[in-house]
């Protein structure tokens, strides 16, 4: 008894030390002091935060509590590819669009950009082509084809996944959408005018709205923004411009950057192993997969995703159809998966946006895996003010139909590639057998896997031109091959398998393979109380 008594007073006396020093999360940041000793926000001081608020889901976008999961196959490597053995990942909270972008959708898109930047201005022609997805890629030389010209057009195919679309446009797409998002977010709260589009002389070429330009408090939103409201909004009243250009813009109000969803954020989403489990205690992977047959009412004995059943048969006999769907289908039109997200066991593949290797490097990095980062930088005028993109200075990428495609629109600030780690640990020289024989691991030309070199050009007509490499190769392994991950309409059940994954040209489209967007969100989001 006497020892019982002890440990209970040291247990209490070790309670009592660590809420002393702040090991309790009691108090909150209501009660916070700076250690300077001024509170947040004080309109006395030079410090300005902002509020701090729940970070809220957008529309269409589902949250993703992170955790860790195998990634990979757990099965048998039919197909013997060897880039998929598992691994134990650490995948933060996100968001993810509950479905793949749409047709309408990248339709609202290219009807924005043709009128911020008219194609019959000569300076903004290749902006809206150079969006537009390939709707000749339909065409089947041993085929009737039906829907070649009007999939993307017609009404009737609204709320079907778009198709077509490059992985190049696909990250200009996310571009566009966290810039309109934002637009749309600072309108509701009256920071920005809701008549902003009525006025002509508004959002044409370089003077439309985007982040860059307001979240550095460019000159040029003056004319946009209501100071007196976003003052409100910010709890910044009465704060002067000096202070606020010193602390940047408040973004309480502001809208996560879009992006395309990595490989591993892919996959974990996918699997929804959330719903899979007892306690911390996984039951196993994918067991949708395994049940692609309805049990009950109309479903009954029905596949509950559209994907390939064999040769010849895209969507079962007459009167009794497997899914209903010879090629693609509404992006609704079948049940989502257990957290809520539609599409990721057929429909159509998917671009991720991680450049492509045989192997995950889980040695190095097993949280948050992504292969293909890039450090860019923001160039400056002399001044030392943001340089921005101008009409007549754009940067091209040229798509592999000869299209060009901008790699940023005017008046967005210009940026420098100054690093890319897309090589690290596997295809720069110290990742190949001659690393001991040559001092140079940076070398730009070298190529530990030997990929087919692309190289554009314009000729006498202006023309872009794709010269071919005719040199023996021994992979398509190269910076510009992406992960696609997911089946599709003319997959069969093997490919819809969470842990497959296959690898695309960048700068190629295809009938098979849409996309979906995704978003941070912070690390201590919860989408569910544990149980």
């Amino acid at each position: 008894m006497k020892k019982l008594k002890l440990f209970s007073l040291i247990a209490l006396s070790s309670a009592f030390i660590l809420s002393s020093c702040g090991g309790s999360n009691g108090g909150g940041t209501k009660s916070f002091v700076s250690k300077t000793g001024w509170k947040p926000n004080d309109k006395k001081g030079w410090f300005f935060a902002g509020k701090q608020e729940k970070q809220k889901g957008w529309p269409g976008m589902v949250l993703v509590e992170g955790g860790t999961f195998t990634m990979g196959l757990v099965k048998d490597d039919v197909m013997h590819d060897w880039n998929n053995t598992p691994h134990r990942m650490q995948v933060s909270s996100f968001f993810m669009g509950e479905t793949e972008i749409t047709n309408y959708e990248y339709r609202e898109y290219l009807t924005w950009l043709k009128y911020v930047f008219p194609p019959s201005d000569p300076d903004f022609k290749e902006i809206y082509s150079g969006a537009l997805p390939d709707t000749l890629l339909w065409e089947n030389k041993l085929s009737r084809n039906d829907n070649a010209t009007n999939y993307f057009r017609d009404p009737g195919y609204d709320f079907y996944p778009v198709v077509g679309v490059t992985w190049t446009q696909a990250n200009n797409y996310c571009d566009w959408l966290t810039n309109r998002a934002n637009e749309k977010a600072l309108m509701d709260k009256g920071v920005i005018a809701k008549n902003l589009y009525l006025n002509d002389s508004n959002n044409i070429g370089a003077t439309a709205f985007n982040m860059d330009k307001f979240k550095s408090n460019d000159p040029e939103m003056a004319a946009y923004i209501n100071k007196q409201r976003l003052d409100q909004k910010s709890g910044l009243k009465g704060v002067t411009d000096r202070v606020r250009s010193a602390n940047g813009s408040p973004n309480s109000d502001l809208v996560t950057k879009f992006r395309l969803p990595t490989e591993v954020e892919w996959e974990f989403a996918a699997l929804a192993v959330e719903k899979n489990r007892e306690y911390n205690n996984l039951l196993g992977k994918n067991p949708e997969i395994e049940n692609l047959r309805g049990t009950k009412g109309k479903n009954s004995g029905m596949f509950l995703e559209n994907f390939k059943n064999g040769t010849g048969d895209y969507s079962g006999v007459p009167g009794w159809k497997n899914d209903g769907a010879a090629r693609t289908a509404d992006v609704k039109d079948f049940p989502s998966n257990a957290l809520g997200l539609y599409g990721m066991y057929g429909n159509v593949a998917e671009w991720c946006a991680d450049v492509y290797r045989p192997i995950i490097d889980a040695e190095y990095s097993d949280f948050n895996y992504f292969r293909g980062n890039v450090t860019q930088k923001i160039n400056r005028n002399g001044d030392g003010s943001y340089k921005k993109v101008e009409q007549g200075t754009m940067k091209f990428d040229t798509l592999n139909d000869g299209r060009l495609v901008p790699r940023n629109l005017p008046g967005e600030f210009e940026r420098e590639v100054i690093a890319d780690y897309s090589n690290f640990r596997d295809g720069d020289r110290r990742s190949s057998l001659e690393y001991r024989t040559e001092s140079d691991s940076t070398d730009p030309n070298f190529s530990m896997y030997n990929a087919p070199k692309k190289n554009f050009y314009v000729d006498a007509n202006g023309k872009v031109i794709l010269e071919k490499d005719v040199a023996n190769r021994t992979s398509q392994v190269a910076n510009y091959i992406r992960v696609v991950k997911g089946g599709s309409w003319q997959d069969t059940a093997y490919w819809l398998d969470p842990g497959q994954r296959r690898y695309k040209d960048e700068k190629q489209g295809f009938g098979w393979i849409g996309f979906r967007v995704a978003q941070d969100a912070k690390s201590n989001e919860k989408s569910r109380t544990r149980r």
